[in-house]
Order: C-alpha cells, then sequence, then structure tokens
C-alpha cells in the first residue's frame, strides 16, 4: 500500500468536492445535543451535590481517564486513522481499508486495556500529581472514582475508532450521536444508583455516577456498531502490525500524542493550579467549559469533522486549489458561527449560569464564580473552532510535526499566563480560564500563518472581509444585550425562575435576530449561503 507524503498531480479527471455543509448541520445538531444532555447531566450533579470539594473530586477523578482518551482515542488516535483509512480506501479498496481497520482495533484494544490496569494501580500517584492542593479526605475520594472510572478509556476509545470508521465513508449522523447515548446512560445509571448507595447523595452517591460513566461508555460504544455491520465491516483480531497502514497510523499518532500531550498538559497544569484555590474551583472552571463547549461542538467540532477526510481526499487528488478553497470556507464558517456566540456569552455569561445551575445546592454565589471563567473562557471560542479546521488541514497534507511544534509554544505561554493571571495578579480560577482563551487564540494564529505560508495564497482577503462584517453584525447583537442587561434583566435577583428563564431567552432570540438582520444587510456571503440552504430544506420538507 502506498502510504507516500506527496500528493498525486492533477489531472483533468480530478473531482471537485466541496465541504458538505448538510454533514456539518446534521454533525452539529448531533453534537449539540450531546452537549445539551452533558449540560443536563452536570446541572443534576450541581443540584445534588452542590459546588464544593465533592464536585471537585468527582470532576478531577473523571479528567483523568478523560483526559487520556483525549489524548490516545478522540484525538490522535482517531485524527491519525481516518486520515489514513480515507487515503487507503482512495489508493487501494474498501477491503484494504477494513483490515487496517481490524489490525488498528486489536491493536488498541491490547494497548489501551494495559494503560487502563496501570493507571488503576498507579491511581494515588496521579491524584497526588494532579490535584497537590486537596486534602486527605478529598484525595481518597478522588482516587476511589478515578479507579472506577479507568477501564471507560477502554471503552470510548474503541467508540471513537468506531466513529472515525463511519466518518471515513461519510456516515456521519449515528457516530455524532453517539455521545448523546453517553450522557443518556451515565445520567440513568448514575442517578439511580448514586440514589441506591446514599439517597441523601453524600460523597458515597458519587461512585454509583462512577459508575454510571462505565455504562454511557459501554453504550457509545455499542449503538454504532450495527451500522458499522451494513457497511460490511466484520471484526476480527489481527495481531500482524508489521504493515505498512499501521506503520502510517502510528508515524502520523507520534506526533499528534505529542502535540496533543501538550494540549493536555495545559489542562492538568490547570487543574494544579485550580486545586491550591480551595474548594469549587474546579467545578467551576468545569461549568464554564461546558458551556463554552456548546457552540464549540455545534459549529467547529462539525466543522473538523466534515473537513478532514474531505480535505485528505483532496490532497491524494492533488486537487491543492480545491484544498485551499474548501479549507478557507471551513474557517470563515467557524467564524461565522462563533463569534456572534463569544459577544453572547461573555455578556450574558451571568444570567446563562444562574439559569442553568442555581438549583439545590448550587447557590449563587457559586454561579457568579463559574459565570467569572464563562467570560474569560468564550474569548478563545473562535480560535478553538478555527483550529478544529485547521489542524486538519496540516494532517490532510502529511504536515503532522508543524501542530506539534507549536504545542510546545502553546504549553510555554499556558504556564507563563497562569503563573501571571493566578499568582501575579490574584486572578484566581478567572485567571486560568483568561489564559486558556489567550492560548487558543494564539495558537491559531500562529498555525494559519505556518499554512500561509505553505500554501502560499489562503484567501486571507476573503476572510478578513468576514471578520470585519462580523464584528460590525456583532455590535448589533451587543447593543441588544446591553440593552436588555440594564432593562430586562436588571432586577434579575428579585425575579423568579419562570420570569428569569423567559426573559433570558427573548433577550438571546432578539440578539441572534439583528446578528442576521445586520449580517444580511452586510450581505455576508457565507451567512446567504447557509440562509439558502435552510431554504431550500424547508421547502423540500414542505
Amino acid at each position: 500500500m502506498n502510504t507516500g507524503t506527496g500528493p498525486k498531480p492533477p489531472t483533468a479527471k480530478t473531482p471537485t468536492e466541496r465541504l458538505n455543509t448538510r454533514a456539518a448541520g446534521i454533525i452539529g445538531l448531533a453534537v449539540m445535543c450531546s452537549r445539551v444532555l452533558g449540560l443536563i447531566r452536570e446541572q443534576l450533579c450541581a443540584a445534588l451535590f452542590g459546588g464544593g470539594g465533592a464536585m471537585d473530586a468527582f470532576t478531577a477523578a473523571f479528567r483523568i481517564p478523560n483526559l487520556l482518551r483525549d489524548l490516545f482515542a478522540e484525538g490522535a488516535l482517531s485524527t491519525a486513522f481516518v486520515t489514513t483509512f480515507s487515503k487507503t480506501a482512495a489508493r487501494s479498496s474498501d477491503a484494504a481499508a477494513w483490515a487496517l481497520a481490524n489490525k488498528i482495533a486489536t491493536l488498541a484494544a491490547v494497548v489501551l486495556g494495559a494503560l487502563c490496569v496501570v493507571g488503576i494501580v498507579f491511581t494515588p500517584q496521579l491524584v497526588a500529581t494532579l490535584a497537590p492542593g486537596f486534602n486527605p479526605a478529598k484525595a481518597a475520594l478522588t482516587v476511589t472514582l478515578t479507579r472506577v472510572m479507568f477501564p471507560f478509556i477502554l471503552l470510548v476509545s474503541l467508540a471513537a475508532l468506531v466513529m472515525g470508521m463511519l466518518n471515513a465513508k461519510n456516515v456521519f449522523g449515528m457516530p455524532a450521536m453517539a455521545s448523546s447515548f453517553f450522557n443518556l446512560g451515565s445520567i440513568a445509571g448514575g442517578v439511580v444508583l448514586g440514589y441506591w448507595l446514599d439517597p441523601h447523595f453524600g460523597p458515597l452517591a458519587l461512585t454509583g455516577l462512577a459508575i454510571g460513566t462505565l455504562f454511557g461508555g459501554a453504550l457509545q460504544l455499542g449503538v454504532q456498531l450495527p451500522q458499522l455491520h451494513r457497511l460490511g465491516f466484520r471484526y476480527r483480531p489481527d495481531f500482524h502490525w508489521r504493515d505498512p497502514g499501521v506503520s502510517a497510523v502510528l508515524g502520523l499518532m507520534g506526533p499528534s500524542v505529542i502535540a496533543a500531550s501538550t494540549t493536555q498538559f495545559n489542562v492538568l497544569v490547570n487543574s494544579i493550579f485550580a486545586s491550591q484555590l480551595g474548594d469549587g474551583p474546579i467545578f467551576w472552571l468545569a461549568i464554564a467549559f461546558r458551556l463554552m463547549q456548546l457552540p464549540l461542538g455545534l459549529f467547529g467540532v462539525a466543522l473538523g469533522t466534515v473537513t478532514l477526510p474531505l480535505l485528505a481526499r483532496l490532497a491524494v487528488s492533488g486537487n491543492m486549489s480545491a484544498f485551499r478553497g474548501e479549507l478557507s470556507r471551513g474557517m470563515r464558517l467557524a467564524f461565522l458561527m462563533t463569534i456572534p456566540c463569544t459577544v453572547g456569552l461573555v455578556m450574558l455569561a451571568g444570567p446563562i449560569v444562574s439559569v442553568l445551575y442555581e438549583h439545590g445546592r448550587f447557590d449563587a454565589f457559586q454561579s457568579a464564580e463559574a459565570a467569572g471563567a464563562l467570560r474569560y473562557y468564550a474569548i478563545g471560542l473562535a480560535g478553538y473552532a478555527a483550529l478544529k479546521v485547521l489542524v486538519n488541514a496540516f494532517y490532510a497534507l502529511d504536515q503532522r510535526r508543524t501542530p506539534m511544534y507549536t504545542s510546545f509554544f502553546a504549553v510555554a505561554l499556558n504556564l507563563l499566563l497562569n503563573w501571571i493571571f493566578t499568582r501575579e495578579l490574584g486572578w484566581g480560577h478567572r485567571g486560568l480560564a483568561f489564559s486558556t482563551g489567550c492560548v487558543a487564540t494564539c495558537n491559531f494564529l500562529l498555525l494559519y500563518w505556518l499554512m500561509h505560508r505553505h500554501l502560499k495564497r489562503l484567501e486571507t482577503r476573503r476572510m478578513s472581509t468576514l471578520l470585519g462584517k462580523v464584528a460590525l453584525a456583532s455590535a448589533g447583537l451587543a447593543l441588544v444585550c446591553w440593552s436588555s442587561q440594564h432593562w430586562l434583566l436588571g432586577d434579575w435577583a428579585g425575579l423568579r425562575f419562570a420570569a428569569r428563564l423567559g426573559l433570558l431567552l427573548l433577550t438571546i432570540t432578539a440578539g441572534g435576530l439583528a446578528f442576521l438582520a445586520c449580517g444580511t444587510a452586510l450581505r455576508i456571503e457565507e451567512l446567504q449561503e447557509l440562509l439558502q440552504a435552510l431554504r431550500r430544506r424547508a421547502h423540500r420538507d414542505a
């Protein structure tokens, strides 16, 4: 199998492909469903357990296997596998691609299974390293919960591999919905088991939530298997790992793991800083990051998922003109969708967190602390979303070392900013969120410059025009939010929940309509394209 890095010269028969906005929309809705269910899960946890030390312990415990999943599965392994699987199918045949999938699935099961065993044995050392500020009781609870949830990495890593196979075959709906089943399973299983272990939902009930996480991971894997079976895949254990395709995946994974590990290292550094800020900051940051991920999942993850196999095929065919166009288009769509979301989250962070989380044991003080983190996280939203598209372009071009090198810069910058914002300026957990947003934005700008140098041109003028128009349209959104805060939401503390929810939804709707009106008046090309696609879909459904 040819795994060379050079693209084929273009021919007259080279097909022209475009980024599938319909598939991106399906993925966006599915990911949004998952994010909403994840939000509901955290709302239940906040209401049942509050926003103090107990949820800090659970959040830190879940973060350890979840970080390893991001590092080895949904990050490096998934990206490297989809790239190689797509190229194998394009250059050879489906049979060769399925054979490669069997080898990689077997290798992943063996390696990640062993990693789970090692992780369970050394959990106390991991917790002591990642949460040095925890008191002994809090640390002991974190160790117990981590050991229960460690097998989650194996389940969800295999689920990510299956998702990659389906995406490479242009099946996007069910893989994107799979994480919703994880949330459903973890909510139902976790709450039921938690109540059974402790009806008063004390620390013991958190063990039920941990077991529910494993149940959700099994569901996430299981719901995807029937569709993969219908496509013709039959899993057979294959230990013949001396294969060019396996070598190509591992070759892509090496720099990708390093790049992803530096990102995860930033998260770990944030956890270390947060663990020394008392009870609550780890969970407050998790809440804020969850809310920031709602638009990121709807737009950034969806666009990144669709562009990876497309860019890989365009790179193989040698159609670099189309490659540049679709890459630029994907980033413009990411900015169009996320910049207004950034404005809304910054200006309405307090009411949003209050409506969603200020129930049960989660009080107004904790709500305000989480809202403060959300404002700073939102600053990096557009950079995060565009990175989902841009990083995939480097992997499609086999420029896998470039994101790795820039990630070293991101680590150094994160350490420096964390120290300045939390220790020197005393911003606490807000400083950690602000550092994360700044690092994401700087990382995107650096990678954009490097991609522009590599491709010689990247439709930068069109990008600048879009950014200017989106900024003007977002000013209309900001004006609506500012006006609402002074009039509609001015007496927030004295309002009942129903009034709070209604006025907040009215503000968000009015702000969205203001952005659409301004964007239409400014003739934002990408916005008009999306609106036309929605109209065509409405006519078809009518």
